[in-house]
């Protein structure tokens, strides 16, 4: 069993950068990857990115490729989602979720955290 919970979320004007973390609980956590989604209102949640459970590969969506890096620190049991030059459509909740490495671009996971909020003001 694997408990994520998500934090650093908050508001911040357009450019800048925020940090999250998704914590986990759980001695089998470093057999997994991870991946981060996100959910707009009245939207459906998206893929985000993803990172091998051994840090060494990473993917991202176009939409926030070059802006966005995701790390893993497998001693803490602790992935980070590293956002910046942040847009008002970067606007969403953020989940982060473990599971198998390619499922996770299809939405696909086995454990899921509660969100964070993250609001880019213009």
């Amino acid at each position: 069993q694997v408990l994520l919970v998500e934090s650093g979320g908050g508001l911040v004007q357009a450019g800048g950068s925020l940090r999250l973390s998704c914590a986990a609980s759980g001695r089998t956590f470093s057999r997994y990857s991870t991946g981060w989604f996100r959910q707009a209102p009245g939207k459906e949640r998206e893929f985000v990115g993803r990172i091998a459970n051994s840090g060494d590969l990473t993917y991202y969506a176009d939409s926030v490729k070059g802006r966005f890096t995701i790390s893993r620190d497998n001693a803490k049991n602790t992935v980070y989602l590293q956002m910046n030059s942040l847009k008002p459509e970067d606007t969403a909740v953020y989940y982060c979720a473990a599971g198998q490495y390619y499922s996770l671009t299809y939405l696909r996971a086995d454990y899921w955290g509660q969100g964070t909020q993250v609001t880019v003001s213009s």
